[in-house]
């Protein structure tokens, strides 16, 4: 039964955002588990974030029952050497699938955004005035996520300093992605506006 329930969980990838970011880091530089929850904070800030330190242990366990991780001896004081976390080879083709399908889960995202905005379509100035809003909270994101971080870039490693330089951009541009969107909607309910209002 135990085997069964073992084979099923390798057949499933997580669900869980967090066991992939932690599993992204094991990829990068194996670790134990306290060191992996402290990089955690670190490397995704507010974007990604743990309930506490203990469910970085849970979410490593979790990947390490998926297969994706697995634990080796590590060395360190005490009496007990603290087990060193690193990435399986299914561990590191896994997370190069979700990154792949992270593309059709923004896809989705995106398109249930806008069937949800366009329930407002019969009171366009409505409408509007959320997309108003919207465009603000836009603005206000792309600002945040472009201040720096409480380090600099002179204390990142190489791949820290390239993992900021490539979320700032992705923000960027996603931002102005989203914002073009938004000045497309808001022509398409204005013209709907006036053709109501012509009626």
């Amino acid at each position: 039964m135990k085997l069964r329930a073992i084979e099923h969980a390798r057949s499933q990838p997580p669900q869980s955002q967090v066991q992939w970011g932690l599993l992204a880091l094991v990829i990068e530089r194996p670790s134990y588990g306290y060191e992996l929850a402290t990089r955690f904070e670190r490397a995704y800030g507010g974007a990604l974030r743990l309930s506490s330190t203990s469910y970085a242990y849970t979410a490593l366990q979790a990947l390490e029952e998926h297969g994706l991780i697995e634990e080796v001896a590590g060395s360190g004081g005490g009496r007990q050497p603290k087990p060193i976390y690193h990435a399986t080879s299914e561990g590191v083709a896994a997370l190069k699938e979700q990154l792949i399908a992270e593309v059709s889960e923004d896809r989705r995202r995106s398109r249930v955004s806008a069937r949800k905005l366009a329930v407002f379509a019969h009171e366009p100035q409505a409408a509007l005035a959320l997309i108003d809003r919207i465009r603000e909270a836009c603005l206000t994101e792309a600002v945040q996520s472009l201040r720096p971080t409480s380090e600099t870039a002179a204390e990142l490693d190489p791949a820290s300093r390239l993992a900021t330089r490539l979320a700032a951009e992705e923000g960027r541009l996603a931002a102005d992605a989203k914002l073009r969107w938004l000045d497309y909607a808001a022509r398409e309910l204005e013209a709907l506006g006036e053709r109501l209002s012509a009626r």
